[in-house]
């Protein structure tokens, strides 16, 4: 049986009635939530903040409309996603190019610092094919504690639907999974959340 949280409701109520005050709170304690569905999706900094910024602009369209406002960290999340993969399709095709390389012309020079960037892309996109790999819901709760700064775990369980007791314990299941599945010597970070 879900327990409702009736103190959001009311919040999300009033803000949907034009309570500045009660907006400011779903804004306060929903932001690193929304924060971290748009860099899950690999954004530039930019654009996850231009992501967050449509997320919270749907909801201000919408807030009167929820049909269970309990839920509205379920519907920020599913819009952040979406707005994250719209802009993902948008920008499919442009190429970005790396005006700053400094290109050494002394041949004569070696360049190690061009040789880490490439292993530590290598290791970058060996980690990520192995995140890809992990079932879904590993995903969604790696990619939730990924966020800088890491949501409560009340916060990840009213996201996620899961339960605060079993968040720790299958984020090391999900990471020891992921160890298991990256191909390079790849040092998986601990992440820690905040509780």
């Amino acid at each position: 049986m879900d327990v409702v949280d009736q103190e959001l409701v009311d919040t999300v109520k009033a803000a949907g009635n034009g309570d500045g005050e009660a907006w400011d709170a779903l804004v306060e304690r929903f932001s690193r939530l929304v924060w971290s569905v748009a860099r899950s999706h690999r954004l530039s900094e930019a654009d996850a903040a231009d992501v967050s910024q449509t997320t919270w602009l749907r909801l201000a369209e919408h807030l009167h409309r929820l049909r269970d406002p309990a839920k509205v960290a379920s519907w920020l999340a599913t819009t952040a996603r979406n707005e994250s993969l719209r802009t993902l399709r948008r920008s499919a095709r442009v190429v970005p190019v790396d005006v700053d390389v400094d290109f050494d012309v002394d041949m004569g020079r070696s360049a190690p610092a061009a040789d880490g960037r490439i292993l530590l892309e290598e290791r970058d996109a060996a980690l990520w094919k192995a995140f890809d790999q992990l079932p879904d819901p590993c995903r969604a709760l790696l990619r939730t504690l990924m966020t800088d700064p890491a949501p409560s775990y009340a916060e990840i369980s009213e996201a996620l639907g899961m339960p605060i007791g079993s968040i720790g314990p299958r984020r090391a299941r999900c990471l020891d999974r992921l160890r298991g599945r990256t191909e390079l010597d790849v040092t998986v970070p601990d992440w820690r959340v905040a509780s």
